[in-house]
């Protein structure tokens, strides 16, 4: 029988490879246990989809590890916002080994999830909370202590710009991957927050072999914020 994780390894090669993306083969064994502690632990608690643990590599590991690409090099501290099963804030903290990384969610039952991953794969350049970024608590913590927000969670452009301006610093960058039509989501946080945004940048996350023109529909929305 083939390891899991040997398995993992692979798939996430051959993708790293048709891409031209070349991550050192330890942070690919670290994102391959990754996806195993993940898949194992989705039986008990719903982190991703029951449909979506076979393409785990493909929609989760691969496609948070491979944001890297496009995020600026400068950040040095990060915060994941709606995390869940630790969408994109581990897979970024191994990629990244030199930042700092907050990751929150506001479900005890997957922060729990995600606390037993971080210290499995002991990933020390990560925090973990239980909690929401607009409590008073978390913002008297973190104010404007972020240079880089990231986002997976379904929330809207402008409410993710709500949560984050209190919680970067001077100039920072928002990140937010996203799905299907976005334009008139895109216009609302632009309309509201114009003052902030100094640049904004939309990718289009396509990919060899299986997504080669972007038909999954997936988007990296990058905004340059200045206070």
């Amino acid at each position: 029988m083939v390891d899991v994780q040997e398995q993992y390894y692979k798939e996430l090669q051959s993708f790293y490879w048709n891409n031209a993306f070349n991550p050192d083969p330890t942070k690919i064994e670290r994102l391959a246990y990754f996806a195993e502690l993940v898949a194992e632990k989705n039986e008990k608690v719903n982190l991703i989809s029951r449909k979506d643990v076979e393409s785990i590599i493909e929609n989760h590991i691969f496609l948070s590890s491979y944001l890297t690409k496009y995020l600026p090099e400068k950040c040095t501290h990060f915060l994941d916002i709606g995390t869940g099963g630790g969408f994109p804030g581990i897979p970024l903290a191994i990629m990244r080994p030199e930042t700092k990384g907050v990751l929150i969610d506001s479900t005890g039952k997957k922060i729990d999830a995600v606390k037993e991953f971080v210290d499995r794969l002991k990933l020390s350049n990560v925090t973990v909370i239980n909690g929401r970024v607009e409590s008073q608590e978390f913002l008297s913590e973190y104010s404007e202590f972020f240079d880089l927000i990231i986002s997976r969670a379904t929330v809207p452009l402008i409410m993710l710009l709500r949560y984050a301006l209190p919680l970067v610093k001077e100039k920072a960058f928002l990140a937010s991957i996203k799905g299907g039509d976005i334009e008139e989501e895109f216009k609302k946080a632009l309309s509201k927050y114009k003052a902030y945004i100094k640049k904004s940048t939309i990718f289009e996350l396509f990919y060899k072999p299986s997504n080669v023109r972007n038909q999954k529909g997936k988007k990296l929305v990058l905004l340059e914020l200045q206070k």
